[in-house]
């Protein structure tokens, strides 16, 4: 009787081992990183998860990855080997998707440099160029030196990185108009989105649909305590507030943004709200050329380059990949 008993047992646990087999031969693991991005120090920045498929996934399963994530950008990578309309002769080319927890997105600036570092650090390339094909057109990283390093390469502290390698984004610029058809009431509404902190300008970023909110400082930058009930209110998708940085800091202008209705209450470094606070502050202080502090939490540093002839920005940063494992469905 025990003798039948254990080989029951055995059965049942080998068709357990077959079944777990099959399953993962029918759904390949995906390989993926978490990504610290803006940042040359783990646990600050903005965090990514960057997924390699080897396979196409529908639309469904990568956005319950992004949930089981749960973090603000789940990017997708797919190797693509007919770059026929290619903006840079022969380099790799990858196809790249963004998801926040709820949606996906046409842009995102700290994932596209989360997964251009995988793909650099980890020799996945051997080009000092990348593009990406994305929902905004072809998009380009390149691994770059930095020519001020003492500029680019300022830490929180102060202190300089050892490093001065950069990663170069090539991205659209996001136009911005001043939004003077603001009523009493979407006034009042930023005001109690601010928790009452003063506001000098109010801006729209069009293509996008984000206000863009001038404060007196950038210690009001830092202080500001979003009230996010009424972020929700707002008629613009998102809350983007900026200030000129401390004299003294190293930094051209603080800012920080709030998306809660992709599922993004404060976005700690967002690369592609630079593409609307680069023409803005080009045009406040008459410069091209920018480093810019997002004062969030965990913050991060962009440098930035705006190129206005050709409607581009360059976002140029660090990154750090402090995870790796594997999806195993």
């Amino acid at each position: 009787m025990l003798i039948c008993i254990s080989k029951f047992f055995i059965n049942a646990q080998s068709l357990a081992n077959l079944f777990y087999r099959k399953l993962i031969m029918a759904n390949k693991p995906v390989k993926y990183f978490l990504v610290d991005a803006f940042t040359d120090s783990a646990f600050k920045g903005n965090p990514a998860a960057v997924c390699l498929l080897e396979e196409e996934r529908d639309d469904e399963w990568l956005q319950a990855v992004a949930r089981e994530f749960n973090i603000s950008q789940t990017c997708f990578l797919s190797p693509l080997t007919e770059p026929a309309d290619s903006v840079v002769a022969s380099v790799p080319r990858f196809r790249l998707r963004w998801f926040t927890t709820v949606a996906e997105v046409n842009l995102c600036g700290h994932a596209t440099l989360a997964a251009s570092h995988i793909l650099f650090a980890y020799d996945m390339v051997k080009s000092d160029t990348i593009e990406f094909s994305t929902l905004s057109g072809i998009l380009t990283a390149k691994r770059v030196v930095d020519s001020q390093p003492s500029d680019s390469s300022i830490s929180e502290n102060g202190a300089s990185t050892p490093d001065n390698s950069l990663i170069e984004l090539d991205f659209p610029v996001v136009p911005v108009i001043e939004y003077n058809g603001a009523s009493n009431a979407e006034v009042a509404m930023i005001s109690k989105s601010l928790n009452g902190a003063s506001f000098n300008e109010i801006y729209k970023a069009t293509t996008v649909d984000d206000f863009l909110i001038l404060l007196p400082s950038g210690k009001a930058v830092e202080e500001v305590e979003p009230n996010f009930v009424e972020i929700l209110k707002c008629s613009g998708r998102g809350l983007i507030i900026t200030a000129p940085a401390p004299t003294g800091s190293g930094f051209d202008f603080y800012s920080r943004f709030f998306c809660p209705k992709l599922g993004i209450y404060e976005d700690p470094v967002c690369g592609s709200a630079h593409c609307a606070l680069a023409p803005y502050w080009s045009k406040k202080l008459g410069k091209c050329d920018f480093i810019a502090y997002q004062a969030s939490a965990r913050s991060g540093i962009l440098n930035l380059h705006l190129d206005d002839e050709n409607k581009r920005v360059l976002l140029r940063g660090k990154a750090v990949a402090v995870m790796e494992g594997t999806l195993l469905v």
